[in-house]
């Protein structure tokens, strides 16, 4: 069973790239937390296909219908959201999807439609003697289903799945800021061998903005052609993207995602520890081949006197531990630096072989796909992160009864 998140928070998702639609459902929003259509698909809109030039020319609306879990008394603003129809035969049936309102704590389900749909173009990795795209799931995913997986656009391997994710992730967002003020981001920090000058984690400080600021980032993070901080890095690295692509290659990229104004004290310390589940769900993302927390890898370098961080009475000085020490919160800006694999599907001839095992030399022969994976992938580790620390939160609190919640009439209880 595939589910994002745990016992308290959690999202599954269903549908592939050339299917229908994607369906979500999101359990364990507590109750009362405001959410609205809008708000969802404003972070879809960063994840769907054809939002950045730079990636894949598929372009899908992506808009999503919210079918339950909310409610508003104004009926109007609550039902005021996209339609959706069920046509069979001549008999056609059209319902509203939820608009805006509060989640009761029932599952929230919602569905987006797929419409850019090439299947033809996969034709070549249909059947048992289909071709295997090196670096892709064609083969193993062939062999595990005993041949009946689907290959359109690489079936539930796609990122399309991701759509999922982002859903959840708005909600797990929605009640976290409303709490605490947490907010999340995300900047690329390299594409290929080039580097950016600037740390999305330097920008935060000691992880504690307000509103105001935390929209500020967001804004600047926004404006270049890749979602980044260094402008002049985002420049170039846009070009060598626009190059692998002529050239019918692809190129890896590095992301950074940072949270700030995070809960301190939530998370496990072993077994289950949020430095477990948050490694797991970033790092299990579709081509993710590299996952740090804090100063990653420069920490074998270095010994602990430079290391370790400082603490005083305010708090923790510096940040390298990311944000988690033992699988817990310190709060502290809690810093991942995810590292991407190049796109699989690529144009350039390739030693290959059919799904038989047939050795053969691969060409591609149709297909729209992204050059660089990491220029869509910010809003989903974002998204990720959030699942996971709204699920570490709600078991947190499930450890501290009290007493007062427990009373349905006045006397009962101590």
């Amino acid at each position: 069973m595939e589910i994002l998140g745990g016992a308290h928070f959690a999202v599954a998702g269903a549908g592939e790239s050339h299917g229908p639609g994607i369906t979500t459902i999101v359990f364990g929003c507590p109750a009362g937390v405001p959410l609205s259509r809008a708000g969802v698909q404003d972070l879809l809109d960063r994840r769907r296909p054809g939002s950045n030039k730079l990636g894949t020319p598929r372009r899908e609306g992506d808009k999503v219908v919210l079918l339950s879990g909310l409610y508003d008394e104004d009926h109007a603003a609550l039902l005021g959201g996209a339609e959706v129809a069920t046509r069979v035969g001549d008999e056609e049936i059209l319902t509203p999807g939820y608009e805006r309102g509060r989640a009761t704590g029932e599952p929230i389900a919602a569905i987006v439609l797929s419409a850019a749909k090439r299947s033809a173009d996969y034709a070549q990795f249909l059947g048992p003697a289909g071709d295997v795209r090196p670096g892709h799931t064609d083969l193993v995913k062939h062999h595990k289903s005993a041949g009946y997986t689907d290959p359109r656009g690489g079936g539930r391997s796609s990122y399309r799945s991701t759509i999922s994710d982002v859903i959840g992730g708005a909600v797990a967002r929605a009640f976290l800021a409303q709490r605490f003020g947490t907010a999340f981001f995300s900047s690329i920090c390299q594409v290929g061998e080039i580097e950016s000058g600037e740390r999305l984690s330097g920008a935060v400080g000691d992880g504690r903005l307000t509103s105001e600021e935390a929209a500020a980032l967001e804004s600047r993070l926004e404006e270049p052609e890749l979602r980044s901080l260094d402008a002049g890095f985002a420049s170039e690295a846009a070009r060598l993207i626009e190059v692998a692509r002529k050239e019918g290659d692809s190129v890896g990229a590095a992301l950074e995602i940072v949270a700030v104004n995070v809960p301190p004290l939530v998370g496990e310390p072993l077994y289950d520890s949020l430095k477990l589940r948050l490694m797991g769900s970033l790092g299990g993302l579709h081509a993710v081949q590299s996952c740090e927390m804090g100063s990653g890898r420069e920490v074998v370098a270095r010994r602990g006197s430079a290391n370790n961080d400082p603490i005083r009475s305010g708090g923790y000085r510096t940040n390298h531990h990311g944000g988690l020490i033992g699988g817990i919160t310190t709060g502290s800006p809690l810093v991942f630096r995810v590292g991407f694999k190049p796109t699989a599907t690529i144009a350039r001839p390739q030693d290959s072989v059919r799904k038989d095992l047939t050795e053969i030399e691969f060409r591609l022969n149709k297909g729209r796909h992204d050059p660089c994976v990491g220029v869509r992938a910010g809003v989903t580790l974002e998204s990720r992160m959030a699942i996971e620390v709204a699920d570490a939160v709600l078991a947190h609190q499930a450890g501290r009864i009290d007493e007062g919640n427990f009373r349905l009439f006045d006397g009962q209880g101590s």
